[in-house]
């Protein structure tokens, strides 16, 4: 069967194209098994993506059809970009291509739509002169012959609110309650303070504004359960808020579930946390987004109150140009590696000699000289961020250290200053 692949980018309603953009909406709410969406909330959805300036590519089927089956217009495969920026660590940002809702009809699978797809666009990012590409998996073994890497993580927890909940920490600022559309203007310029702060962190879409202030809930509609409060520094400015939805009467122990949480410094995040133990009648609060190395815990003077989960693999990374990307971040420790990258698409294959003095790298091709750690693309983008541990992957046997200590030189010189976090699905 032949298939034609067209992008296009999000028209506005009533331009040439605007039918075939909700053609590929549609095709992507069958894919993750979403019920039909209607035509307002489509239409949502599309200014949404054309505010983040989304490129949509779909796999149509080029011949004839079965007769009753979907018709011709409607993709079998669906794949999606956008640019943001990417905290690689030390405030240090990298402009980086996005990819979401990537899907395949199931009638249409292992005919290569998926790599013709996405070989595609990571040799048009590459020509573009981007040096990263990016995404979140709904699977785990999907992505990684494509050279992503696992880069930060993520878990679900539950935070026993009764009396043990206490905290060693001092408040230094306030936290009141507001109204939750305060956030539509306010969201952006708190997450700006996180984005600037966090490792990891990706700059945010134009659906979480909408989210975290209960403008848009889980069915497309206005959600006025959802609760926010906003954290005030010391000099009065707000840097950090939290919206929050209690699950009912119902649900035991009483549980407040945390819709976003969004801390611009270590001060407005314990404090947050704070206020959230100390609402009446509640004696859970959940959160699906936690960081896996949670400051709460260590603050918390009983830690047993916080029951994590689940956790999981969340941000995954692809570098596109070695010496593009290793020249943008900042390295903590001095040092040199010769790495080996092989790249199985060869978009980044080569031999890299990284030399790093005061905090930044000069990265040119080694040549002939012998690699102190042979890796693939897969697996230098994984510790890109610092939050993989290189000496563990060598270990795994995904790094080979070639000579001794190489990986333990790799992890002082690519550690970041905190854990990786990232907000930002996509």
């Amino acid at each position: 069967m032949e298939y034609e692949i067209r992008r296009f980018r999000v028209p506005a309603k009533g331009e040439p194209n605007y039918a075939d953009a909700e053609k590929w909406v549609g095709a992507v709410s069958f894919g993750f098994h979403e019920e039909q969406r209607s035509p307002e909330r489509v239409e949502r959805i599309l200014d949404m993506n054309r505010v983040d300036d989304r490129v949509l590519t779909g796999a149509y089927q080029a011949g004839d059809v079965p007769v009753l089956s979907l018709p011709p217009d409607v993709p079998v495969a669906t794949f999606g970009t956008m640019r943001k920026d990417l905290n690689i660590g030390f405030g240090r940002q990298l402009e980086t291509r996005l990819v979401t809702a990537v899907t395949v009809r199931t009638s249409h699978r292992r005919r290569g739509l998926l790599r013709r797809m996405m070989t595609a666009d990571l040799e048009m990012a590459r020509d573009e002169g981007l040096a990263m590409t990016a995404l979140t998996a709904s699977e785990g073994s999907i992505y990684g012959r494509f050279g992503y890497g696992v880069a930060s993580f993520e878990c679900s927890i539950r935070v026993d609110t009764g009396p043990r909940f206490r905290l060693r920490h001092e408040p230094v600022g306030t936290v009141e309650v507001a109204p939750r559309k305060v956030l539509l203007d306010l969201a952006p310029q708190v997450f700006s303070k996180v984005q600037r702060n966090t490792p990891g962190s990706i700059d945010r879409q134009e659906y979480y504004r909408q989210h975290a202030s209960g403008e848009l809930g889980g069915d497309g509609k206005e959600d006025d359960a959802v609760k926010v409060a906003l954290h005030y520094g010391p000099g009065g400015d707000v840097d950090g808020y939290v919206s929050y939805k209690f699950l009912g009467w119902d649900a035991k122990p009483y549980t407040m579930k945390i819709v976003d949480l969004v801390a611009g410094t270590h001060d407005a995040y314990l404090e947050l946390w704070q206020f959230l133990g100390a609402i009446d009648l509640v004696e859970r609060v959940s959160w699906d987004e936690a960081p896996v190395d949670n400051p709460l815990v260590w603050a918390l003077e009983d830690p047993r109150c916080v029951d994590s989960s689940n956790a999981r693999d969340m941000l995954w990374l692809r570098i596109l140009d070695v010496r593009k990307a290793l020249e943008a971040r900042h390295y903590p420790f001095d040092g040199r590696l010769v790495l080996q990258v092989q790249d199985e698409l060869g978009l980044a294959a080569g031999t890299f000699a990284l030399e790093a003095r005061g905090g930044s790298a000069v990265v040119k091709s080694a040549g002939s000289e012998s690699a102190d750690l042979v890796l693939d693309v897969s697996a230098l983008s994984s510790i890109y961020l610092g939050a993989v541990d290189p000496t563990t992957l060598a270990a795994a046997g995904r790094i080979v250290e070639q000579e001794r200590g190489a990986a333990l030189r790799a992890r002082l010189m690519f550690a970041a200053e905190r854990a990786p976090h990232c907000l930002t699905h996509f």
